[in-house]
């Protein structure tokens, strides 16, 4: 019987893929799912669990004393708000690593850190905090991942390569080697990078190119 209890924050399908993670590693006990977007389903079942309701419960978790919790959703600007504001309140963020996914045995992983089914993480690589690396996505030797930054199902970043804080880079991307992406950026679906890309900016394409910035 799991004695350590959870909570996720979100209630759709990367809720889903979080809790499922969870459920597979046989650490915690899902109390339930947090979601401010829609207050009307509090108490609503889903995905074996209930959803709780939103911003609300956070007092009376920590009266509770369940102080464990992980985001379940992508939106790398609201996860990266949100982490540091339940960090504040007192809040623990566990990390869900899928039993399937590889991970090299120097590499560093921070805190409420998502690792999905078939990914894999290369030697002296660094991920921070709140971090998604998502679905058969690879990260190579030395890369560095920035907090709330979220890797999208079969992305594949080369050797050396750095990410900036709160960065998406879109489902099948491709980053090659020893390239630099800023801050807050977002990376469009299929992307191939060969060029550094500075911070807030939307880019697409291949090769990527930037189509705007973002305020």
């Amino acid at each position: 019987m799991n004695t350590k209890k959870v909570v996720i924050w979100g209630a759709s399908g990367h809720a889903k893929v979080v809790a499922d993670i969870i459920r597979l590693n046989h650490q915690y006990n899902i109390i339930g799912f947090l979601d401010s977007q829609s207050p009307e389903r509090k108490g609503e079942s889903f995905y074996g669990s209930t959803i709780l309701g939103g911003v609300d419960e956070i007092e009376i978790l920590l009266e509770k004393k369940i102080t464990n919790i992980i985001m379940g959703f992508g939106d790398c600007l609201a996860r990266d708000l949100l982490f540091h504001k339940l960090i504040k309140k007192g809040f623990y963020f566990i990390n869900a690593i899928h039993p399937k996914s590889t991970i090299a045995a120097d590499a560093v992983i921070g805190q409420g850190v998502v690792v999905c089914a078939g990914v894999v993480i290369n030697s002296n690589t660094v991920i921070g905090d709140n971090v998604i690396v998502n679905t058969s996505s690879s990260i190579d030797h030395d890369c560095t991942i920035d907090e709330s930054s979220h890797i999208s199902p079969g992305v594949h970043l080369a050797g050396g390569v750095t990410v900036g804080k709160g960065t998406w880079i879109g489902i099948g991307s491709i980053v090659k080697e020893k390239i630099t992406i800023g801050n807050n950026v977002i990376i469009g679906a299929g992307s191939l990078v060969l060029n550094d890309i500075p911070s807030k900016v939307l880019t697409y394409g291949s090769p990527a190119k930037i189509i705007k910035w973002i305020k």
